[in-house]
C-alpha cells in the first residue's frame, strides 16, 4: 500500500545529506557575516564547502574563489562559482531526497535534456552588470549591513529590467529581496535572520545574472487534463493559484505528472474568500477545480520541468472527473517530470500522493509502519478545507514535502465522515466562490472588496 511505501520515508535522511546541509549553512552564515571580514571560522566553512566539491568540474574554481575571497579580492566570478557550489551541494540533497522517494513508491521520473545548455534570449549585459554589482554588494556588506541606501541602489536596475521581456523573472526575484530587506530595516537590529532563504535567494540572482535566464525545452501537448491537487499561495500583493494535474496525451503515450498556474495582482485587505474573484480572467479552469471536472487542452505549451503554461484559449470544459478516483487508477503508474537545474533544492518538492487507512492524532499521520507530520499551516483561508476536517478525514490527498531535515504531507484533499455524513472537500471547491452557507454569509457582510476597488480604480484612470 502507498501508505507502507511512504513509511519507509520516515527513517531518517538520506547518508551524508545532514553533512551537506552544514556545509550549505557554514555558507549562508559567511554570508551573513560579510565577505569583506571573514574571520578564520568562516574562511574554514567556504573552504569545506570547496573541498567537498573537489573532486567535481567545480573543484578548481571554487578553490581559487575561496582563496580570493579570504584575501579580500571579490570578483563577479568568484562569487558566482561560490553560488554555483552552494546550489550544486543542495542540488546533490534534492536529488538524494527526490530518488528515495521516487524508490519508495516506485514513480517513473523523467530525466532533465542534455541538450540545453544555452541562454534563453539576448539580453543586455548592462542590466546583468548592474544586478552583479549589486548582488556583490550585499556579500560584502552581509546581511547585518544592510540599510536602505544599500536596499535602494537596485531599484532602477529592477525598473529596467521588467522592461526587459527576458529578464522579468530575474526582476521580480531581485524586488522581492530588496522588499525583504528593505522591510526589515534596520537589520543590525534584528534577533533572527532568516539566513537559509535570503541565501536561497542570493544564489538564485547571483546565477542568473551571469547571462540571463537558460532555456528550458519546451513541446506541445494537447489531451486531457484531470486535475489532482490545488495547492494555494497567498501574498500580501500576489495570489497564486497551482494545480498539480494528470495529463492523458492525446497520442497515446503513458501519462504524465504537471502543473499549471495562475495568479494575479493583489492588496492586503482582499483576503479570505474574496480572492478567488480576482481569477475571474480564468473562468474554465476555476469551473474545472470548483467542479471536479476534466479539461481538453489543444497545442498547450509543456515546459521540461512538468509546467503547463495556461491558456484559457486552448482549453474547455472536460468530463466529470473525481481527483481522488484519479488518484487511485492512474496516480501510481503516471511519470513525473524532470527537475529544472536552479529547481533542485529540498524545499521545493512537492509531489502529489494519495493516503488512505490512516489515523490522524496530533496532526501526525499514522502510517500503521512509521509516521508523517501533517503541514497544516498551508491550508488557506479561503477554501472549505479545515484542520478539523483533516483530523476526521479517512483518505487525503496532499503534496509530500521536505522541511528542517522531516517529510511533511501537506493536505489539499480529505474525504471525511462528519456527524455520520461522508464529507468531501478540496481547496478548489470555491474558485468559484463560497459553497457553505455561513462562509457565503460572511462574504456577503463584508461585501465585494474586488469589485469595490475595481470601481475606485476605474474612476482614478478615468480622471
Amino acid at each position: 500500500m502507498l501508505d507502507v511505501q511512504l513509511a519507509e520515508l520516515t527513517g531518517g535522511e538520506p547518508d551524508g545529506a545532514g553533512a551537506a546541509l552544514d556545509l550549505v549553512e557554514g555558507f549562508d552564515e559567511a554570508l551573513a557575516h560579510g565577505f569583506a571580514r571573514l574571520g578564520e571560522e568562516r574562511v574554514a566553512a567556504l573552504a569545506g564547502l570547496a573541498g567537498a566539491l573537489a573532486a567535481s568540474p567545480l573543484g578548481d574554481r571554487m578553490g581559487e574563489a575561496v582563496e580570493k575571497v579570504s584575501a579580500g579580492s571579490i570578483g563577479d566570478e568568484h562569487l558566482a562559482a561560490l553560488a554555483g557550489g552552494r546550489a550544486a551541494v543542495l542540488g546533490a540533497v534534492h536529488d538524494a531526497l527526490l530518488g528515495r522517494f521516487d524508490g519508495a513508491l516506485g514513480r517513473a521520473r523523467a530525466t532533465w535534456p542534455q541538450t540545453d545548455g544555452e541562454p534563453a534570449a539576448d539580453v543586455p549585459g548592462g542590466l546583468l552588470a548592474g544586478c552583479r554589482g549589486w548582488l556583490r554588494e550585499l556579500a560584502i556588506t552581509g546581511w547585518r549591513g544592510v540599510d536602505h541606501d544599500l536596499v535602494s541602489a537596485v531599484d532602477q536596475t529592477i525598473e529596467a529590467m521588467l522592461a526587459v521581456p527576458a529578464l522579468r523573472g530575474l526582476a521580480v526575484l531581485l524586488d522581492g529581496l530588496a522588499a525583504e530587506l528593505r522591510a526589515s530595516c534596520p537589520i543590525a537590529t534584528m534577533e533572527y535572520l532568516p539566513v537559509r532563504r535570503w541565501a536561497d535567494l542570493w544564489t538564485r540572482a547571483m546565477l542568473l545574472a551571469q547571462s540571463g535566464p537558460w532555456g528550458e525545452g519546451a513541446e506541445e501537448v494537447s489531451g486531457r487534463l484531470l486535475p489532482l491537487a490545488v495547492d494555494v499561495h497567498e501574498h500580501a500583493t500576489v495570489f497564486r493559484v497551482q494545480v498539480h494535474a494528470l495529463l492523458e496525451p492525446s497520442d497515446g503515450s503513458p501519462s504524465r505528472l504537471v502543473r499549471t498556474s495562475v495568479a494575479a495582482a493583489k492588496v492586503d485587505t482582499i483576503v479570505g474568500t474574496s480572492v478567488w474573484r480576482l481569477m475571474t480572467g480564468h473562468p474554465v479552469l476555476m469551473a474545472a477545480l470548483a467542479g471536479h471536472r476534466g479539461l481538453e487542452i489543444t497545442g498547450m505549451t509543456l515546459l521540461a520541468g512538468g509546467d503547463l503554461l495556461w491558456r484559457e484559449d486552448q482549453a474547455a470544459a472536460g468530463e466529470p472527473a473525481d481527483p481522488f478516483a484519479t488518484a487511485r487508477v492512474q496516480l501510481a503508474g503516471a511519470v513525473a517530470p524532470a527537475v529544472p537545474p536552479l529547481d533542485r533544492h529540498p524545499v521545493r518538492i512537492a509531489e502529489p500522493v494519495l493516503l488512505e487507512g490512516y489515523t490522524v492524532k496530533d496532526d501526525v499521520l499514522d502510517l500503521g509502519g512509521g509516521t508523517l507530520a501533517l503541514d497544516l499551516g498551508r491550508l488557506p483561508a479561503g477554501g472549505p478545507l479545515t484542520a478539523e476536517l483533516v483530523s476526521a478525514s479517512t483518505a487525503m490527498l496532499g503534496l509530500a514535502r521536505w522541511d528542517a531535515g522531516r517529510w511533511l504531507v501537506q493536505p489539499v484533499a480529505v474525504q471525511a465522515t462528519v456527524k455520520k455524513k461522508p464529507v468531501v472537500a478540496h481547496n478548489g471547491d470555491w474558485a468559484l466562490g463560497p459553497t457553505d452557507p455561513k462562509a457565503v454569509k460572511a462574504e456577503a457582510r463584508a461585501g465585494d472588496v474586488v469589485a469595490v476597488l475595481r470601481e475606485r480604480a476605474g474612476r482614478l484612470l478615468r480622471r
